[in-house]
Protein backbone atom coordinates (compact mmCIF):
# COMPACT_ATOMS: atom_id res chain seq x y z
CA UNK A 1 0.00 0.00 0.00
CA UNK A 2 3.11 2.37 -0.31
CA UNK A 3 3.06 3.92 -3.72
CA UNK A 4 6.29 3.23 -5.98
CA UNK A 5 6.77 7.00 -6.42
CA UNK A 6 6.97 7.20 -2.67
CA UNK A 7 10.33 7.46 -0.86
CA UNK A 8 10.47 5.44 2.49
CA UNK A 9 13.97 5.20 4.34
CA UNK A 10 14.53 1.69 5.23
CA UNK A 11 14.96 2.99 8.80
CA UNK A 12 11.72 3.86 8.79
CA UNK A 13 9.05 1.58 10.74
CA UNK A 14 5.90 1.09 8.59
CA UNK A 15 2.40 -0.90 10.56
CA UNK A 16 0.18 -2.64 8.95
CA UNK A 17 -2.54 -1.54 6.38
CA UNK A 18 -0.49 1.76 5.79
CA UNK A 19 -0.93 4.04 2.82
CA UNK A 20 1.87 6.13 1.79
CA UNK A 21 0.80 8.23 -1.63
CA UNK A 22 3.09 9.45 -4.49
CA UNK A 23 6.06 11.92 -4.09
CA UNK A 24 5.41 11.65 0.10
CA UNK A 25 8.62 11.01 1.84
CA UNK A 26 9.48 9.29 4.66
CA UNK A 27 12.66 9.66 7.07
CA UNK A 28 14.65 6.99 8.49
CA UNK A 29 13.63 7.50 12.45
CA UNK A 30 9.36 7.60 11.67
CA UNK A 31 7.63 5.82 13.01
CA UNK A 32 3.61 5.03 11.85
CA UNK A 33 1.37 3.18 13.51
CA UNK A 34 -1.85 0.64 11.73
CA UNK A 35 -3.97 2.00 9.33
CA UNK A 36 -2.38 5.24 9.05
CA UNK A 37 -3.21 7.09 5.41
CA UNK A 38 -1.05 9.27 4.16
CA UNK A 39 -1.87 11.41 1.07
CA UNK A 40 0.82 12.29 -1.75
CA UNK A 41 3.28 15.21 -1.44
CA UNK A 42 4.04 14.67 2.35
CA UNK A 43 7.15 14.99 3.91
CA UNK A 44 7.73 13.08 7.40
CA UNK A 45 11.29 13.69 8.70
CA UNK A 46 13.15 13.65 11.63
CA UNK A 47 12.08 11.25 15.59
CA UNK A 48 8.80 11.50 14.39
CA UNK A 49 6.26 8.71 15.78
CA UNK A 50 2.63 8.89 14.63
CA UNK A 51 -0.17 6.41 15.86
CA UNK A 52 -2.45 4.54 14.50
CA UNK A 53 -5.57 5.59 12.58
CA UNK A 54 -4.28 8.83 11.38
CA UNK A 55 -5.55 10.75 8.23
CA UNK A 56 -2.93 13.04 7.15
CA UNK A 57 -3.37 14.70 3.31
CA UNK A 58 -1.70 16.24 0.81
CA UNK A 59 1.02 18.37 1.30
CA UNK A 60 1.62 18.57 5.20
CA UNK A 61 5.27 18.87 6.50
CA UNK A 62 5.53 16.71 9.86
CA UNK A 63 8.70 16.32 11.89
CA UNK A 64 10.91 19.47 10.52
CA UNK A 65 13.40 21.27 12.02
CA UNK A 66 12.39 24.16 15.18
CA UNK A 67 11.86 27.41 13.76
CA UNK A 68 14.39 28.15 16.67
CA UNK A 69 17.56 29.89 16.12
CA UNK A 70 18.81 27.54 18.97
CA UNK A 71 18.00 24.38 17.43
CA UNK A 72 21.73 22.85 16.73
CA UNK A 73 20.39 19.72 15.12
CA UNK A 74 19.62 17.60 18.78
CA UNK A 75 17.50 14.51 17.70
CA UNK A 76 14.45 15.77 19.66
CA UNK A 77 10.49 14.40 18.31
CA UNK A 78 7.32 14.61 17.25
CA UNK A 79 4.54 12.61 18.72
CA UNK A 80 1.39 12.42 17.42
CA UNK A 81 -1.34 9.94 18.80
CA UNK A 82 -4.63 8.10 17.05
CA UNK A 83 -7.39 8.58 15.02
CA UNK A 84 -6.38 12.20 14.12
CA UNK A 85 -7.40 14.17 10.94
CA UNK A 86 -4.79 16.07 9.54
CA UNK A 87 -5.54 18.68 6.35
CA UNK A 88 -3.03 19.97 3.54
CA UNK A 89 -0.67 21.89 4.53
CA UNK A 90 -0.39 21.76 8.12
CA UNK A 91 3.53 22.27 9.35
CA UNK A 92 4.45 20.41 12.81
CA UNK A 93 7.57 20.71 14.02
CA UNK A 94 9.88 19.37 16.62
CA UNK A 95 10.64 19.68 20.04
CA UNK A 96 13.93 21.53 21.14
CA UNK A 97 16.45 20.21 24.06
CA UNK A 98 15.47 23.90 25.69
CA UNK A 99 12.01 23.11 25.72
CA UNK A 100 11.56 19.63 26.70
CA UNK A 101 12.60 18.04 23.58
CA UNK A 102 9.09 16.66 22.43
CA UNK A 103 5.90 18.16 20.59
CA UNK A 104 3.10 16.27 21.21
CA UNK A 105 -0.34 16.02 20.01
CA UNK A 106 -3.06 13.27 21.29
CA UNK A 107 -5.80 11.51 19.93
CA UNK A 108 -9.08 12.15 17.72
CA UNK A 109 -7.74 16.18 16.98
CA UNK A 110 -9.52 17.14 13.73
CA UNK A 111 -6.71 19.78 12.53
CA UNK A 112 -7.62 21.80 9.31
CA UNK A 113 -5.72 23.17 6.45
CA UNK A 114 -2.88 25.25 6.95
CA UNK A 115 -2.56 25.22 10.72
CA UNK A 116 0.85 25.11 12.66
CA UNK A 117 2.04 23.70 15.86
CA UNK A 118 5.74 24.85 16.50
CA UNK A 119 8.62 23.40 18.96
CA UNK A 120 7.68 21.98 22.73
CA UNK A 121 3.68 22.79 21.92
CA UNK A 122 1.38 19.96 23.66
CA UNK A 123 -2.15 19.13 22.27
CA UNK A 124 -4.60 17.27 24.14
CA UNK A 125 -7.22 15.03 22.98
CA UNK A 126 -10.62 15.56 20.70
CA UNK A 127 -9.37 19.74 20.04
CA UNK A 128 -10.51 21.55 16.54
CA UNK A 129 -8.08 23.82 14.96
CA UNK A 130 -9.45 25.83 12.22
CA UNK A 131 -7.64 26.69 8.80
CA UNK A 132 -4.93 28.94 9.83
CA UNK A 133 -4.60 28.54 13.10
CA UNK A 134 -1.34 28.78 14.52
CA UNK A 135 0.67 28.04 17.66
CA UNK A 136 3.51 30.16 18.26
CA UNK A 137 6.51 27.55 20.57
CA UNK A 138 5.58 26.19 23.89
CA UNK A 139 2.12 26.65 24.08
CA UNK A 140 -0.18 23.81 26.18
CA UNK A 141 -3.67 23.13 24.56
CA UNK A 142 -6.09 20.98 26.85
CA UNK A 143 -8.89 18.53 25.79
CA UNK A 144 -11.98 19.51 23.63
CA UNK A 145 -10.56 23.36 22.65
CA UNK A 146 -11.72 24.91 19.70
CA UNK A 147 -10.11 27.72 17.22
CA UNK A 148 -11.77 29.56 15.22
CA UNK A 149 -9.96 30.19 11.77
CA UNK A 150 -6.43 32.01 11.44
CA UNK A 151 -5.72 32.14 15.81
CA UNK A 152 -2.71 32.96 16.71
CA UNK A 153 -1.22 32.01 20.27
CA UNK A 154 1.47 33.85 21.46
CA UNK A 155 4.62 31.09 22.83
CA UNK A 156 4.44 29.93 26.87
CA UNK A 157 0.68 30.22 26.31
CA UNK A 158 -1.93 27.78 27.76
CA UNK A 159 -5.15 27.31 26.62
CA UNK A 160 -7.98 25.54 29.14
CA UNK A 161 -10.57 22.38 28.45
CA UNK A 162 -13.63 23.34 26.63
CA UNK A 163 -12.18 26.95 25.38
CA UNK A 164 -13.34 28.17 21.57
CA UNK A 165 -11.35 31.54 20.02
CA UNK A 166 -13.40 33.63 17.27
CA UNK A 167 -12.10 33.49 14.18
CA UNK A 168 -8.42 35.72 13.86
CA UNK A 169 -8.40 36.45 17.85
CA UNK A 170 -4.50 36.76 18.67
CA UNK A 171 -4.47 35.16 22.32
CA UNK A 172 -1.24 36.34 24.29
CA UNK A 173 -2.10 35.23 27.98
CA UNK A 174 -3.35 32.10 29.36
CA UNK A 175 -7.27 31.30 29.03
CA UNK A 176 -9.23 29.82 31.68
CA UNK A 177 -11.63 26.33 31.05
CA UNK A 178 -14.67 27.17 29.36
CA UNK A 179 -14.50 30.43 28.17
CA UNK A 180 -15.09 32.04 24.88
CA UNK A 181 -12.76 34.64 23.57
CA UNK A 182 -12.61 37.09 20.88
CA UNK A 183 -11.01 39.79 19.44
CA UNK A 184 -6.79 41.34 19.07
CA UNK A 185 -5.91 40.83 21.82
CA UNK A 186 -8.58 38.23 22.85
CA UNK A 187 -11.15 38.96 25.24
CA UNK A 188 -13.43 37.07 27.04
CA UNK A 189 -17.59 36.84 26.88
CA UNK A 190 -18.64 34.70 28.58
CA UNK A 191 -19.06 30.90 28.93
CA UNK A 192 -18.59 28.45 25.96
CA UNK A 193 -22.91 27.46 26.53
CA UNK A 194 -23.67 25.56 23.62
CA UNK A 195 -20.16 23.78 23.29
CA UNK A 196 -20.86 22.31 26.98
CA UNK A 197 -24.57 21.86 26.15
CA UNK A 198 -23.35 19.41 23.39
CA UNK A 199 -21.26 18.04 25.30
CA UNK A 200 -23.47 16.63 28.24
CA UNK A 201 -23.40 19.10 30.56
CA UNK A 202 -26.19 19.71 33.08
CA UNK A 203 -27.97 23.16 32.87
CA UNK A 204 -27.35 23.23 36.74
CA UNK A 205 -23.62 22.36 35.89
CA UNK A 206 -23.63 25.48 33.01
CA UNK A 207 -25.37 27.81 35.60
CA UNK A 208 -22.62 27.37 37.95
CA UNK A 209 -19.88 27.80 35.75
CA UNK A 210 -21.61 31.50 34.90
CA UNK A 211 -21.46 32.34 38.28
CA UNK A 212 -17.99 31.30 38.79
CA UNK A 213 -17.25 33.58 35.52
CA UNK A 214 -19.17 36.73 37.41
CA UNK A 215 -17.03 36.20 39.97
CA UNK A 216 -13.63 36.44 37.59
CA UNK A 217 -14.44 38.81 35.42
CA UNK A 218 -17.82 40.76 36.64
CA UNK A 219 -17.50 40.93 40.20
CA UNK A 220 -14.48 43.17 40.16
CA UNK A 221 -12.27 41.47 42.52
CA UNK A 222 -8.97 41.40 42.52
CA UNK A 223 -7.60 38.09 41.15
CA UNK A 224 -6.22 36.33 44.50
CA UNK A 225 -9.99 37.49 45.89
CA UNK A 226 -11.24 35.91 43.08
CA UNK A 227 -9.85 32.69 43.16
CA UNK A 228 -10.60 32.21 47.03
CA UNK A 229 -13.89 32.83 45.97
CA UNK A 230 -13.69 30.19 43.09
CA UNK A 231 -12.26 27.44 45.83
CA UNK A 232 -14.89 27.65 48.20
CA UNK A 233 -17.63 27.12 45.04
CA UNK A 234 -15.83 24.12 43.72
CA UNK A 235 -16.22 22.49 47.20
CA UNK A 236 -19.76 21.79 45.87
CA UNK A 237 -19.19 22.40 42.21
CA UNK A 238 -16.76 19.94 40.83
CA UNK A 239 -16.63 21.67 37.20
CA UNK A 240 -15.32 25.06 38.87
CA UNK A 241 -12.37 23.09 40.69
CA UNK A 242 -11.05 22.54 36.63
CA UNK A 243 -10.90 26.85 36.82
CA UNK A 244 -9.25 26.83 40.24
CA UNK A 245 -6.61 23.97 39.57
CA UNK A 246 -5.95 26.60 36.20
CA UNK A 247 -5.25 29.86 37.92
CA UNK A 248 -3.53 28.36 40.19
CA UNK A 249 -1.11 27.17 37.85
CA UNK A 250 -1.29 29.37 35.40
CA UNK A 251 2.22 31.17 34.66
CA UNK A 252 1.87 33.95 31.82
CA UNK A 253 -1.17 34.93 33.29
CA UNK A 254 -4.98 35.06 31.99
CA UNK A 255 -6.82 37.02 29.97
CA UNK A 256 -8.62 39.65 32.19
Amino acid sequence: MIHPAAIVDSGARIGANVEIGPYSIIGPDVEIGDGTEIGPHVVIKGHTRIGRENRIFQFCSLGEMPQDKKYAGEPTRLEIGDRNTIREFCTFNLGTVQGGGVTSVGDDNWIMAYVHIAHDCHVANKTIFANGASLAGHVTVDDLVIFGGFTGVHQFCRIGAHVITAASSLVLQDVPPYLMVAGNTAQPYGIHVEGLRRRGFTSEAITELKRAYRTLYKSGLLLEEAKGKLAEQAKTQPDVQLMVDFLETSKRGIIR
